[in-house]
């Protein structure tokens, strides 16, 4: 494949959720953008996460009463955007004698309640655990507790959606593209990439973004510039487990230790559990969960739950490691802050670069701001008012935001599909499952048929249009069928990706 050059505003490297944040943001303030992934896109922590929008109970308790304001916040203008694939969820906090004292989690659910103007999701409350659906599985020495809101969101999804909305205002989003060498000179950055097809790939760029993550350090030592910062790697785990529980509420566990678990419906089948904190070494792209992180999350729900689980209940596991900024203060890693830090610095010819440390998935949006803040005045640019926080994400423009109306409206319209396949596709591509189904008046019209009602034109619309490249972009990050796909579905989707490549 020939060399070619790409000129742009602003090269945004990492593909994870504060790259492609990031490119959304700056994109539709009419800037050239560029963004390039090693791998694919949230193909490393992005996807690893507890999949929630939220606050975060115990970083009040760390003090971090900004980060919360702002996380809280943040929790109803996604949900505005974003309505397909985030959703509000009710969480059970059972009280725990011997733990945290009543007036305390009242007190954090009271702030938590108030601190980020709350609109449309429900209050907090005490509730009644004895008698009720929602003490049924737990030990019953759990009498009481609380309930609070926040939401639950298709992690990966949400980046590949920003880098979707980016591409069509104009950015060029580039997957399975490794940065090997850059320098500045003139106030220009001169960036060489390497294609996993083998192709090289010129950039030249104005100002440059380091959004990769684990891997922030390195990269600027790739560029010859020396890290101000320090970088602290934590890893989190979780395992999937058989349905522990009915219903669509989640729960909050404490353990002795101060840290808290949750166990959240997951697929319809399962219940998510996690996550840990264990400092991390070693190469963040190849992370597994320790048989001492797993022991622990079991531990943790046989602690609260009736039925008791083993390690033969586990369906699956995944792993991620957090890049915090790490402000020297010391402490375990459960104590280290989730929020972001920006580093703006200068190569040697003058060309800037914004590296970014830390950040929640939640406060993404408000990252991207703060980045563009930086940014826009060492491009000679002026800051445009703020507009992600209003503009859906693509597939998000429901009638009144409304999932559910929105899939009961999709049955009547195509009423020859399964319904569990149209309750899938509008709660993954909202509005966009047309450009899916299109005429299909049976599932037979959708080509064929992978399992899980995986068809052809589903697959086809994510490799030409969300940059799937194999079958586990489609099976763990476009979607989660991965969890029940057999190995002889998976070796024809690869096969299909690969006829599609072509």
């Amino acid at each position: 494949m020939a060399k070619t050059d790409i000129d742009c505003d602003l090269l945004i490297i990492g593909g994870g959720i504060n790259g492609a944040g990031k490119a959304r943001d700056a994109a539709g303030r009419g800037l050239h953008v560029c963004l390039v992934e090693q791998d694919d896109l949230a193909g490393h922590t992005s996807s690893a996460s507890t999949k929630l929008i939220h606050g975060g109970l115990r970083y009040l308790e760390q003090g971090e009463l900004r980060l919360v304001r702002e996380a809280l916040a943040e929790r109803e203008r996604l949900l505005a955007i974003a309505p397909h694939i985030i959703k509000p969820m009710r969480f059970v906090l059972p009280y725990v004698d011997g733990l945290r004292p009543r007036w305390l989690l009242r007190l954090g659910l009271f702030v938590y309640d108030h601190a980020g103007g709350r609109d449309k999701l429900a209050a907090s409350t005490s509730t009644r655990l004895s008698g009720t659906s929602l003490g049924e599985p737990l030990k019953p020495e759990l009498t009481d507790g609380f309930e609070y809101s926040d939401c639950w969101v298709e992690d990966s999804r949400l980046v590949v959606l920003n880098a979707l909305d980016a591409a069509e205002r104009g950015a060029r989003i580039l997957t399975r593209t490794r940065v090997t060498r850059a320098h500045s000179s003139d106030g220009m950055w001169t960036v060489t990439c390497q294609q996993q097809d083998g192709g090289s790939l010129a950039v030249r760029a104005r100002a440059l973004v380091n959004a990769t993550g684990a891997w922030v350090n390195e990269l600027l030592t790739v560029m010859q510039i020396t890290p101000r910062q320090h970088l602290r790697l934590v890893q989190g785990s979780h395992v999937v487990l058989r349905r522990q529980f009915e219903g669509n509420h989640a729960y909050l566990l404490q353990s002795p230790d101060r840290r808290v678990v949750f166990a959240i419906p997951f697929e319809e089948q399962y219940t998510l559990v996690g996550t840990t904190d264990l400092p991390f070494t070693g190469d963040p792209s190849r992370v597994v969960i320790a048989e001492a992180e797993q022991q622990y999350l079991l531990e943790c729900v046989n602690r609260f739950f009736k039925r008791s689980v083993t390690a033969a209940d586990i369906v699956s596991t995944y792993s991620g490691v957090r890049p915090l900024f790490d402000d020297g203060s010391g402490g375990a890693a459960q104590q280290v802050s989730r929020d972001y830090h920006l580093e703006l610095q200068q190569g040697a010819g003058a060309a800037p670069v914004l590296t970014v440390y830390g950040g929640k998935i939640t406060t993404y949006r408000r990252l991207a701001e703060a980045a563009l803040a930086l940014l826009l005045p060492t491009l000679g640019e002026a800051e445009d008012s703020r507009w992600t926080e209003s503009e859906a994400l693509p597939g998000g423009d429901l009638p009144d935001r409304d999932l559910p109306r929105f899939t009961a409206h999709s049955m009547q319209r195509w009423p020859g599909l399964p319904p569990a396949l149209v309750t899938r596709l509008a709660r993954l591509y909202g509005t966009r499952m047309a450009q899916i189904v299109g005429g299909a008046q049976r599932l037979e019209d959708l080509g064929m048929n992978y399992g899980n009602d995986l068809t052809h034109a589903e697959v086809r619309y994510l490799v030409a249009t969300e940059w799937a490249r194999s079958a586990a972009d489609i099976l763990w990050r476009r979607t989660r069928l991965g969890l029940t796909a057999t190995d002889s579905a998976v070796h024809q989707l690869q096969d299909a990706v690969a006829q599609l490549l072509r």
